[in-house]
């Protein structure tokens, strides 16, 4: 495996985060970003794409669809980024396609997956998930005439404690049976960097006879996915935290292979056409076979571009595996940076605290966490977070801030 060096990324200086309180030596070098579950840093490769692309547009204009200088014609863009996707997300080459934006390819997934009934109408996911997802969520439920206080079913942990026991995930569906349509939560909980066992939660679901769907935003590029072997049915996700393809990238979505022959509902588009026949501009729709008949308008050469050049350096240092033993060694040792602070206290004993402190509310097991560590600052209720967020930056040092504390 080749060593991921730092020069592939392009790190903010100190100086261009306003990191007012350090030495004009330490302004000048880089800042600690500690914020890639919320937005990846560009790396050069990524840099280099954009501006060929741009020189592109220039120089060939229409052309470049068709005859591209750097042999990656526009109308096959993402073909340079599915394979590796496909490995990322543990799938077949057909059953991903790089394409539209998360919530986007939620609402199409949901349109093809989301068939309630009387009896069958629920949705299950976790409390606090990412608004998008809860607003998805209730808007395709009131689009099929429930009342989403009743559709949606949220499982929130124990009182006093801050991520899920998969047992109480497992009651939950149980229960619910055979009321539930579909089982949809987060690979990895964007709030606490719970990473949820997604394989058995998968098998829940279907036993109970229900659809099972992840949102993968905060899970792709951080921990190891086998999603074709835990039989998911689909999967969404975003491109600019982990995958560092930056502000507004293109997302992406997987389709198991075992819906490839159903014919499912969807909201067809040209780009998801047979590729042979697309620019013959025919009336009937003759879908891609798997994910990418799915599909709708062209991609963003400049929103793909930046993913492929992120892309290449997972491949180049051999995938998930390396990195995720990587992420295990570097999140345990920040985690026992952390518990050794006078200032950290217990999950135990943190609502009894009054005085300045902070604990961890993510999993302490590495087989339940991913790259992130979440903090709840201390006391419970008090208003110190914007304060430390400011302080730390003042000394270079970037996190993920999430209000209240």
């Amino acid at each position: 495996m080749a060593t991921l060096p730092s020069q592939e990324f392009i790190f903010p200086k100190n100086s261009d985060i306003g990191a007012s309180e350090l030495s004009i030596e330490e302004a000048s070098k880089p800042c600690t970003y500690l914020c890639g579950n919320s937005l990846g840093l560009i790396s050069k490769r990524s840099q280099r794409l954009i501006s060929e692309e741009m020189d592109v547009w220039g120089k060939r204009a229409v052309e470049g669809h068709f005859d591209h200088p750097h042999g990656r014609n526009w109308k096959d863009i993402t073909d340079h980024a599915n394979p590796i996707l496909a490995s990322l997300v543990g799938a077949n080459l057909d059953e991903v396609a790089c394409m539209g934006t998360l919530t986007a390819n939620l609402h199409l997934l949901m349109n093809s997956f989301y068939k309630p009934t009387q009896q069958r109408f629920k949705i299950v996911c976790e409390a606090r998930a990412f608004p998008s997802d809860q607003y998805a969520f209730a808007s395709q439920a009131q689009s099929h005439g429930f009342d989403p206080r009743f559709a949606v079913i949220e499982i929130a942990p124990r009182s006093g404690e801050f991520f899920l026991r998969e047992t109480d995930i497992l009651q939950v569906i149980e229960t619910h049976g055979d009321q539930i349509a579909v089982v949809l939560l987060s690979g990895v909980q964007y709030y606490t960097g719970q990473w949820f066992p997604m394989q058995r939660i998968t098998e829940a679901g279907h036993n109970v006879g229900a659809m099972v769907g992840w949102d993968l935003a905060h899970a792709i590029g951080n921990v190891p996915l086998n999603l074709h072997d835990w039989n998911v049915d689909f999967a969404v996700w975003c491109s600019y935290k982990y995958l560092n393809a930056g502000p507004g990238a293109i997302g992406g979505l997987f389709i198991h292979e075992k819906w490839h022959e159903a014919v499912l509902p969807r909201h067809a588009g040209w780009w998801g056409h047979d590729p042979t026949t697309r620019f013959d501009m025919p009336h009937d729709f003759s879908p891609i076979r798997g994910a990418q008949g799915f599909q709708q308008s062209n991609p963003s050469v400049f929103a793909t571009a930046p993913l492929i050049g992120s892309l290449q350096i997972f491949r180049d240092v051999g995938g998930m595996g390396p990195l995720r033993a990587r992420s295990l060694i570097l999140t345990g040792a920040l985690e026992q940076s952390l518990k050794a602070s006078r200032f950290y206290v217990g999950l135990e004993q943190s609502s009894h605290r009054n005085d300045p402190g902070f604990t961890i509310i993510t999993p302490s097991d590495p087989e339940a966490r991913g790259a992130q560590l979440s903090l709840l600052i201390l006391p419970v209720g008090g208003t110190l977070m914007p304060t430390i967020a400011a302080y730390l930056k003042e000394r270079g040092v970037i996190g993920d801030e999430r209000k209240p504390n």
